[in-house]
C-alpha cells in the first residue's frame, strides 16, 4: 500500500456504484480500512459476491481489510400509499390504519402490525427523515388519527421514527437472525446493531455468535433516545459504537446532534472502545466531485472529537464519484491531524476495563517516549487486539504498526485510531520482526535514516504480555 495511511480510519459502504473487483482495488489503494455491508439493502448473496471480491483484492495488495455487515434491525417503514406519495398539508388529518391495504388517500399503513395500537394521543410520528412531522390527536381500535405539524411530501415506504414512544419491537428481526447466520458462514469482522436500546439487546445479539470460531465484533449503533440514557452500560456491554446521525437526528432534537456526538465519542473513548462517526458526512459527494465546507469541517470536527473513524454511505454506495469521496476524506484526515498535538479529549484518567496494569502503564509511558523524542513510529505484537485498542485510546500522534499471527486480530485493527495492521511479519524473533517492519516501512516512506522507532515487546518474564520498550534509530 503506497498511500501514507492516516491516523483515522475510514468506513466505505459498498454498493452498485463501487462493488465491481477493480474499484474496490481502488477504493483500498485510496484509504478505504473497512467495507460496510449493508443487510438492510440487497440480498445476501449480493452481500457475498461483495465479500468475495473484497478478499480477494485484500490477498492482491496484501493490506488487512475489515468487514463490517450492517443489520436492518426493526426500522419501521411505511406501507404502500394510494398514488404512491402523498402531499401533506398543514392541518391536514391522515390516520394510520391496521389494514395491510389503505383503502383511502390519507390513510397510512406500516410495516410494523402493532403500530396503531401502540401510539397515543399526544405522540409525534415523523416521517420522511424527519421533514415532515405528525401528531396523533385521536385513537380508536382500527386507526390513529393524526395531524400534519410540519409539512412536506411522503412516499411509499419511507421510513417512520416515533421519538419518545416506547415500542415493544424487539432489537433483532427475523432478517437480522438469518444475516447472523448467514454472517457466520463468512469472513466477517463486524456486526453493526441497529436501534439498540438497552444492553439487553447486545447481549441477545452475543448469544447468536458465541459458537463462532471468532465472534464478529458488534458495533451498537446509537440512534435512539433510550440508548443515550443508557450510553455507558451499551458501550461498556458491545465492542464499540457508531455515531448513527441519521435516525438519531430525527428521534432527538436535531439542534443537539453535535452535543450528543461529542458526549458518545468521550464515553466510548475513556471506555476505550472504537467509535465511528457516519450518515451526510459528505453527503454532497454523491452527485459533486467536492463536498460543501461544511461537510469538510464535519469531518475534521469528528475527527477533532477524537472519533476512530468516519463512515460514508450514500457517497460510495450509490453516489456517482466514490472514490473521490474516499479521497477526500482522507485528504481531510491527514490536513486535520497534521495540526494536532496529543488529543487530550477527556481529563479524567482512563478505566481499566481489562487487562494487566502493567501494559496499561507501559502503553502509556512508551506513548510518551515517543512524543517527547519524536518518534516516527511504535511497533507492537499483540495476540488478542486489547494493547493496539489502549494505544489508539491514548491518541498519540504517531502511527502504531500492529502485528499479530491472527488474521481476525489484524482486520480488526483496521478500525482503530492510528494503527496499522502489518501481515506476515515473523513474531518470534526480535530481530527479524524489527528488520521486516522497517524495510516495508522504508519501502513506503514512512521512515528514513536517522528516525528514531519505539517497539513495545514482552519479555516473557512478568506476568504481562508487554513490559518492555525499546528504542531504535533507523540506520
Amino acid at each position: 500500500m503506497s498511500l501514507r495511511p492516516s491516523q483515522t480510519k475510514i468506513v466505505a459502504t459498498l454498493g452498485p456504484a463501487s462493488d465491481s473487483y477493480e474499484t474496490i482495488c481502488s477504493l483500498i489503494r485510496s484509504g478505504v480500512d473497512v467495507f460496510r455491508l449493508n443487510a438492510a439493502h440487497g440480498s445476501l448473496d449480493e452481500h457475498g459476491e461483495r465479500l468475495r471480491r473484497i478478499r480477494q483484492a485484500e490477498r492482491e495488495i496484501g493490506w488487512p481489510v475489515g468487514v463490517l455487515v450492517d443489520l436492518g434491525g426493526p426500522k419501521i417503514r411505511l406501507g404502500e400509499l394510494v398514488g404512491g406519495s402523498l402531499e401533506c398539508t398543514p392541518g391536514m388529518k391522515v390516520r394510520f390504519v391496521k389494514n395491510d391495504k389503505a383503502e383511502r388517500v390519507s390513510d397510512l399503513t406500516s410495516t410494523y402490525p402493532s403500530l396503531v395500537d401502540e401510539l397515543n394521543v399526544g405522540d409525534r410520528v415523523m416521517l420522511a427523515d424527519g421533514t415532515v412531522a405528525l401528531r396523533v390527536i385521536d385513537k380508536k381500535p382500527d386507526y390513529a388519527e393524526c395531524e400534519v405539524i410540519q409539512p412536506g411530501l411522503i412516499r411509499s415506504r419511507q421510513g417512520i421514527n416515533l421519538p419518545g414512544v416506547k415500542l415493544k419491537v424487539a432489537a433483532l428481526t427475523e432478517a437480522d437472525k438469518e444475516a447472523v447466520a448467514w454472517a457466520m458462514g463468512q469472513e466477517v469482522d463486524f456486526l453493526g446493531l441497529s436501534f439498540v436500546r438497552y444492553p439487553d439487546d447486545i447481549a441477545a445479539l452475543r448469544a447468536l455468535t458465541s459458537n463462532a470460531p471468532v465472534p464478529p465484533a458488534i458495533i451498537a449503533k446509537i440512534e435512539k433516545p433510550e440508548a443515550l440514557e443508557r450510553l455507558e452500560e451499551i458501550v461498556s456491554a458491545s465492542d464499540g459504537v457508531m455515531v448513527a446521525r441519521g435516525d438519531l437526528g430525527v428521534e432527538v432534537d436535531i439542534a443537539e446532534v453535535a452535543v450528543i456526538q461529542k458526549r458518545i465519542i468521550q464515553v466510548a473513548n475513556r471506555l476505550r472502545k472504537p467509535v465511528i462517526v457516519a450518515t451526510q458526512m459528505l453527503d454532497s459527494m454523491q452527485h459533486s466531485r467536492l463536498p460543501t465546507r461544511a461537510e469538510v469541517t464535519d469531518v475534521a470536527n469528528a475527527i477533532l472529537d477524537g472519533a476512530d473513524a468516519c463512515m460514508l454511505s450514500g457517497e460510495t454506495a450509490v453516489g456517482k464519484y466514490p472514490l473521490e469521496s474516499v479521497q477526500m476524506m482522507h485528504r481531510i484526515a491527514m490536513a486535520t491531524e497534521a495540526t494536532m498535538n496529543r488529543l487530550r479529549y477527556d481529563e479524567e484518567p482512563f478505566e481499566i476495563q481489562e487487562g494487566n496494569p502493567i501494559t496499561e502503564a507501559v502503553v502509556k509511558h512508551a506513548g510518551t517516549m515517543a512524543t517527547e523524542l519524536g518518534a516516527k513510529m511504535l511497533i507492537t505484537v499483540t495476540r488478542s487486539g486489547l494493547t493496539t485498542l489502549i494505544i489508539a485510546k491514548h491518541r498519540f500522534p504517531v502511527l502504531t504498526v500492529g502485528i499479530s499471527e491472527s488474521v481476525s486480530v489484524l482486520r480488526r485493527m483496521s478500525l482503530y485510531r492510528g494503527i496499522v495492521p502489518l501481515r506476515s511479519a515473523p513474531v518470534h524473533d526480535t530481530k527479524q520482526l524489527l528488520d521486516f517492519v522497517l524495510n516495508w516501512a522504508r519501502r513506503q516512506d514512512l521512515v528514513q535514516k536517522g528516525d528514531r522507532v519505539i517497539f513495545l515487546f514482552g519479555t516473557g518474564t512478568a506476568p504481562s504480555a508487554h513490559n518492555t520498550v525499546a528504542v531504535y534509530v533507523v540506520d
